[in-house]
């Protein structure tokens, strides 16, 4: 049995809508201009007539190019499974409406050959404006745009030899916000884990940020940046000699995550595992004994043979064990340092907040707090301290901003830097 092919219905024209109504082209084409004053009742009532008969919709591309107006724009983004870029939109979208702008939204995943593309295929959409939020993108990407006359305004990040207008979260007063809670709250030790933030000017702003903190609390300044998985020093000496780091976490490679997650940890049981909690007791325990146990273990084993050598272990285990929690235990007497890992967004921080519960389990944030700046959905949940960004009103002042550049205003490139929001949660705050 062959199956039926679908008929396809021909859309109706505005020849067609002329013809039905009894009158020309032009008098159509000032009836959906809205010059109403032009015609008498009866032809628009005709014309009216012929429209709903017909289904007629106007070819908006075909208007837009006639009057020079088409009222799109562009939206490039870096990331839309990044929360903030999904707040972001909605506030564009809302503009839009307000503003009868349609937005053509181009999502880049990450990949900077595929934000020059997309900007190149923007151009030939002859969009009125474009907003950019996007990872890689330099001035010589952008130049099709500014070179068409296309106005362009950016999102949270600026572009070194691009003139255009910005808006987005004052970043260095978000970062020294939250480095300042953390140093209020006594944590001795700070790891401020950031993306890598050669190519990001809104990383580049929080981690200058936060070092500048960390030094001006009487540290000294690290040796550099640090590389992927690599640490840097930010400072030491301040509030009681909290110290600070800055750790490269490259999401996009799992062996540089799984690197720069093994020395968090390192530096988290170093800490004694105290992030809320003031009491190591068990962790220095479980850590000596482990310790003891293993060197205990391989002395029994070096002179028993067979059967020997499984209860040499285990009566070396035992007496290892009993040794280690004794000195554990007197060695946890005092104050365990307290360590506090800074997320510079949040994919960041969800990285970091499930592989800490994968290894140190449900009550992870007995051993170290987690501050982020973005303040996800699930943050409210497991109790993360955040800062939160007023990603709606980002979205929106954009569109408002880019609007006023198709409108023809003239002014100098603008700076719309709005602040962050403290939300304290028990992470930080134990």
């Amino acid at each position: 049995m062959s199956a039926t092919p679908l008929a396809v219905t021909r859309r109706a024209t505005i020849t067609d809508v002329a013809r039905e109504a009894g009158t020309g082209k032009t008098s159509i084409s000032r009836y959906l201009n809205g010059e109403m004053s032009v015609l008498s009742p009866e032809l628009r009532a005709r014309i009216e007539a012929a429209i709903e008969r017909l289904d007629y919709q106007p070819n908006q591309m075909a208007r837009g190019l006639k009057r020079g107006r088409n009222r799109l724009i562009g939206m490039l983004l870096a990331d839309l499974t990044n929360p903030y870029s999904v707040e972001v939109l909605q506030g564009v979208e809302a503009a839009c409406h307000a503003l009868g702008l349609m937005p053509l939204i181009c999502h880049a995943a990450n990949e900077v050959e595929m934000e020059r593309r997309y900007l190149q295929l923007l151009t030939t959409y002859r969009v009125e404006g474009v907003i950019v939020n996007a990872l890689g993108v330099r001035e010589e990407t952008l130049r099709p745009v500014g070179g068409g006359g296309i106005p362009a305004v950016l999102v949270d990040r600026s572009v070194d030899g691009l003139v255009a207008d910005m808006v987005g979260l004052d970043n260095r007063a978000a970062a020294e916000l939250g480095t300042r809670h953390l140093l209020d709250n006594g944590f001795d030790e700070i790891w401020f884990v950031v993306q890598p933030f050669e190519q990001v000017s809104s990383r580049q702003l929080r981690e200058a940020a936060f070092r500048e903190v960390m030094s001006g609390e009487g540290g000294q300044r690290g040796e550099g940046r640090a590389g992927e998985g690599r640490t840097g020093e930010a400072g030491a000496g301040g509030k009681g000699g909290a110290r600070g780091h800055t750790l490269v976490l490259n999401l996009a490679e799992p062996a540089a995550v799984e690197h720069a997650l093994a020395e968090l940890d390192r530096a988290i049981d170093a800490a004694g595992g105290s992030g809320g909690a003031l009491t190591s007791t068990e962790n220095a325990a479980r850590s000596a004994t482990d310790n003891a146990t293993e060197n205990a273990t391989r002395s029994a084993s070096d002179n028993a043979t067979g059967n020997s050598i499984a209860n040499a272990a285990d009566n070396a285990t035992g007496k290892a064990t009993d040794n280690a929690t004794c000195k554990a235990t007197d060695g946890a007497t005092g104050k365990a340092k307290r360590i506090a890992l800074f997320a510079a967004n949040a994919p960041v921080a969800l990285c970091l907040a499930l592989h800490l519960k994968a290894r140190y389990g449900a009550d992870w944030q007995a051993r170290v707090a987690l501050l982020s700046i973005d303040d996800p959905e699930w943050a409210e949940l497991t109790g993360v301290t955040t800062i939160r960004q007023p990603t709606y009103e980002i979205g929106y002042r954009a569109v408002e901003f880019l609007h006023e550049r198709i409108e023809g205003v003239q002014t100098t490139a603008r700076d719309c830097l709005l602040p962050g929001e403290l939300i304290v949660r028990a992470s930080t705050s134990r």
